[in-house]
């Protein structure tokens, strides 16, 4: 995965727009790439079809999604949805926006409270519950798993490391993320890269959500 490891970084400010274009950087280009898009304002990618399916999260300002079978929709920061395959799509904005696409296969599962076409927002996903961590499945296949989890205050998961990468995307209160021996703060609205096989655990100080990226073998 083409990301820095170890550190605490933001997306949305490591992608800033460049002025009157628009800007894409992949950083996994396996069978589930993921694709970092910025969009300068009043700028437009054209409407495009593709065989599979995909998830795009907004990290910064605004996007709308178009298409002669679309039904227009507008995203903002912290907004994702899922855009079926096989149906022209395209992206515009008028403000300037950073988002990440994800590519869901058709043989990927995907759960069956996000629906095609309509905004959803990642925290939402899930319920906190007293002294418990919650955690959803959002897509789950051989090449990738996007999960969600909400932790109680005092909640967390012990030290341990995996076989592929996984990108962290805090969004919700703070949490401390343990990696390689030393904690690293996170925030709503920041990330963290866990490199193949490094030791990693997570805590929440107060309540906390996160997704969780996972590419192969992870799963």
């Amino acid at each position: 995965m083409e990301e820095k490891a170890g550190v605490v970084f933001s997306i949305a400010a490591d992608n800033a727009p460049v002025p009157g274009c628009t800007v894409s950087k992949n950083i996994y280009a396996g069978g589930n790439s993921i694709t970092y898009f910025s969009l300068a304002k009043g700028t437009d990618i054209s409407a495009e079809m593709h065989p599979c399916r995909k998830i795009i999260l907004v990290a910064e300002g605004m996007l709308e999604l178009y298409g002669t079978d679309f039904e227009t929709v507008s995203l903002k920061k912290e907004d994702g949805i899922l855009v079926p395959e096989n149906i022209a799509v395209g992206m515009k904005t008028a403000e300037g926006a950073v988002y990440t696409e994800i590519v869901i296969r058709k043989e990927d599962r995907m759960n069956e409270l996000v629906k095609a076409g309509e905004v959803f927002r990642l925290a939402d996903l899930v319920p906190y519950q007293e002294g418990k961590i919650v955690n959803m499945d959002v897509a789950h296949g051989e090449g990738v798993k996007f999960a969600v989890m909400a932790f109680d205050a005092g909640t967390g998961l012990s030290e341990h490391a995996a076989p592929g990468e996984a990108i962290v995307f805090a969004l919700d209160g703070n949490g401390i993320i343990g990696y390689e021996g030393k904690e690293y703060p996170i925030h709503a609205g920041e990330n963290f890269h866990f490199a193949k096989g490094g030791r990693h655990s997570v805590k929440a100080d107060g309540k906390f959500k996160m997704a969780l990226l996972l590419t192969p073998a992870d799963i």
